[in-house]
C-alpha cells in the first residue's frame, strides 16, 4: 500500500495535518514535494531531517489540538538551532486534511510523472522479487511475460502487467526512457528481447540501459548471435550482462533482486 493510500484510510477516521517541503535553499534532507501526514498518534511518510521532522510533527500536532492550522508556511534553518549541519533552509507547508480531502489524494500525493520507467521482462521468481522491491520506489514498472497466468492477481499501483506473445512484441510500446531488465523463462526469448531493444535503440536512442540476467558465458554466446543479426560492437556495448552490483553474493531471488534494483537506481535516466 502506498503512503497516500494509508493516509486515505486514516482520514476516514480522523483529521491530519499535511506537512510538505515547498522550498529548499542549499542542502536539505529531502527534495521539494516530499511530504508527511501527522495525526494525533501516527505519522505517515517522512520529510527526513531528524530534529526538523520532530519539530514539524510537534507543530502539526499543536494545529490538530487547536482544530486548525495557525501558520500555513514556516521557515526552518538547518543549523545549530535544530542541532543540524546541513546548512540549508527549508520552507514547510502545513495543511489541514480530513475525510473531505480523500478524493484528491491520489492526484496530489500519488503523482508518478517524475518517476523513472522500468521495463521488466520475466515473471519468474527473480522478476517477482524485483517487483516487490520496486513497489516501494519512485518508479513506474511495465512488467511483461509471454505466458498466461504468471502475474499475481494483485499488483502494486506503480506496476502494469502485460501478457505479450511474442514477448518481444512489447518492446515498441515501452515508455521512452525505460530501463530494460530482461529475465524471461527461456534464452531464446531473452535473445529476441535483446535484439528488439537494440533495434529500438538504433532507431530511437531512447532506452538508457538494457540489462540481461545471466553469466559471462551466456553473454558471449548472445554476442556472437547478435553480431550475426547485424549489430555492431558499439551497439552491443549498450547491453549489461550479467546484471547486478558486483560483490553482492548469493543466488536467492531476493539477493539477486536487491543487486539488480540497486544497479538500476544507479543508472542515469538519460538515454545514451
Amino acid at each position: 500500500m502506498r503512503p497516500w493510500q494509508t493516509l486515505a484510510l486514516k482520514l476516514a477516521r480522523e483529521p491530519a495535518v499535511l506537512v510538505r517541503v515547498e522550498t529548499l535553499q542549499g542542502s536539505g534532507p529531502r527534495e521539494v514535494g516530499a511530504w508527511m501526514a501527522v495525526t494525533a498518534s501516527e505519522v505517515v511518510n517522512t520529510i527526513g531531517g531528524g530534529q526538523l521532522e520532530f519539530d514539524a510533527i510537534a507543530k502539526a500536532r499543536a494545529a490538530l489540538a487547536a482544530g486548525r492550522v495557525m501558520e500555513a508556511r514556516q521557515r526552518f534553518a538547518l543549523g545549530p538551532s535544530l542541532g543540524q549541519c546541513c546548512g540549508g533552509v527549508v520552507w514547510l507547508g502545513f495543511e489541514w486534511l480530513d475525510a473531505r480531502s480523500i478524493a484528491g489524494l491520489a492526484e496530489r500525493l500519488g503523482d508518478q510523472s517524475g518517476w523513472r520507467p522500468i521495463a521488466l521482462f520475466g515473471g519468474g521468481h527473480v522478476g517477482r522479487a524485483i517487483v516487490d522491491l520496486l513497489a516501494r520506489l519512485p518508479v513506474r514498472v511495465h512488467w511483461i511475460d509471454s505466458r498466461e497466468g504468471v502475474f499475481p492477481e494483485t499488483l502494486p499501483d506503480n506496476v502494469r502487467a502485460e501478457q505479450s506473445e511474442p514477448v518481444q512484441g512489447a518492446v515498441p510500446t515501452l515508455a521512452a526512457g525505460s530501463q530494460v531488465l530482461i529475465m524471461s523463462f527461456s534464452h531464446a526469448e531473452d535473445l529476441d528481447i535483446v535484439a528488439a531493444c537494440l533495434k529500438r535503440q538504433r532507431e530511437a536512442r531512447d532506452l538508457p540501459s538494457i540489462g540481461l540476467i545471466g553469466s559471462k558465458s551466456k553473454w558471449a554466446t548472445f554476442r556472437h548471435r547478435l553480431e550475426a543479426r547485424g549489430f555492431s560492437p558499439a551497439e552491443l556495448a549498450h547491453v549489461t550482462c550479467p546484471i547486478g552490483i558486483p560483490g553482492i553474493v548469493g543466488k536467492q531471488p531476493e539477493i539477486v533482486a536487491l543487486s539488480v534494483v540497486a544497479q538500476a537506481m544507479q543508472t542515469p535516466t538519460a538515454p545514451r
